[in-house]
């Protein structure tokens, strides 16, 4: 088991702060796991049926207990929202710990009940923080979830994600109370991945679907608010250029991409054309987690037919950019000339698979994936 030090961190951090505190993530990216760390608590796992069964008087149980209380899988119980309002307002010597796997409607509901009372961590798999940077090819190869990247070898890593997958769509989806037939989301879910890391046109994927562009969206937001997916925003700027305007799609795990291409060892993705994308897909994921920016915070910048940056942030009142290339040894271009101008970026990072770090321009520099973590969270 690796030691998840930085979100450890964190947690302990919220926890100070908030009388309640939330995990967020995907099912089986460590958030049990996570929450186990934090000594002397009291434990309520409402999928298993005795703890459930324990909390059929939620109050009554609740109530006479002192520290911390973590309960995982919370969206099965949304009911005990406000009763968790309630008791951290009456009885002080309570904590809360709550973890979840849908993110779009915990929020939702946790905030309604509990505004100014919660403070929210998002828990991804593990990241080259956590693995090492050196590590970055079985990182990129099997994804971040625990079980796929400590599997014994590929074959058995790849069989898990394909599993995952499965029940994800069999059970979980169902769980949430959307009715959408396992195969026909499977079969959207797989399409997506021949979209990822590029700009996305509903039309053009309804089309290709057979459904409606509403159907497209909903669909989308089902998975993205369960952290399968992201949708990038653009960045507007005012320029005389022709900016692109819709947003950017990446599956955020790059072991679930590779699931969903059939990719199963190294020697497949690097032979594969899809091998560009999915190291973009990795190293933005990467770098979005180094710099601990929320969705809202990071964007992309492209101009039709011409210049782009893969991510654009604002750090301290400056702007900075990355772009993700897949190659040996990185040049500069007219491209990374323009976004550096056209954006005024104090700096833009090209992040690449090499070991060496070199500067292109004096604000455009090379860098190793393996050090991206050591980097760039200090911006």
């Amino acid at each position: 088991m690796l030691t998840r030090v930085k979100d450890l961190q964190r947690l302990k951090d919220l926890m100070r702060q908030f009388p309640v505190t939330a995990i967020l993530g995907a099912r089986q990216c460590g958030k049990t796991t996570l929450s186990r760390q934090v000594d002397g608590a009291h434990y309520f796992d409402l999928e298993n049926p005795r703890d459930l069964a324990r909390l059929d008087n939620p109050q009554t149980v609740l109530e006479t207990l002192e520290g911390l209380i973590v309960i995982d899988e919370i969206q099965r119980r949304p009911d005990l929202f406000p009763l968790l309002r309630h008791l951290v307002d009456t009885r002080q010597q309570q904590r809360y710990l709550i973890l979840g796997s849908a993110s779009r409607d915990l929020v939702v509901r946790s905030s309604e009940s509990l505004a100014g009372r919660i403070g929210y961590h998002y828990l991804d798999g593990f990241s080259l923080a956590d693995v090492g940077g050196e590590f970055w090819r079985a990182l990129l190869l099997r994804g971040g979830y625990p079980r796929s990247y400590l599997a014994e070898n590929d074959d058995r890593s790849l069989e898990w994600r394909n599993q995952y997958i499965t029940t994800f769509l069999e059970r979980d989806i169902p769980q949430l109370g959307i009715a959408i037939p396992a195969p026909t989301l499977r079969r959207f879910w797989m399409m997506l991945s021949h979209y990822h890391g590029q700009t996305m046109n509903y039309s053009e994927l309804a089309r290709s679907f057979g459904i409606s562009d509403a159907t497209v969206r909903r669909y989308l937001d089902i998975l993205v608010g369960t952290f399968m997916v992201r949708l990038l925003m653009p960045w507007h700027t005012n320029t005389s250029k022709r900016l692109v305007k819709a947003p950017k799609l990446y599956l955020r795990d790059s072991g679930i991409f590779h699931a969903l291409q059939s990719i199963g060892t190294e020697a497949e993705l690097f032979g594969h054309p899809k091998l560009g994308a999915s190291w973009e897909g990795f190293a933005l994921e990467q770098t979005v987690r180094a710099l601990d920016k929320s969705d809202g915070e990071i964007f992309f910048w492209a101009v039709h037919g011409g210049a782009e940056v893969d991510l654009f942030w604002q750090s301290g009142g400056r702007n900075y950019g990355a772009e993700c290339k897949f190659m040996d040894a990185p040049v500069l271009t007219r491209s990374m000339q323009t976004a550096v101008k056209e954006l005024s970026l104090e700096r833009l990072y090209v992040i690449y698979p090499g070991s060496q770090r070199y500067v292109l321009h004096e604000r455009i520099e090379v860098l190793p994936v393996s050090v991206v973590w050591e980097e760039l969270a200090k911006k």
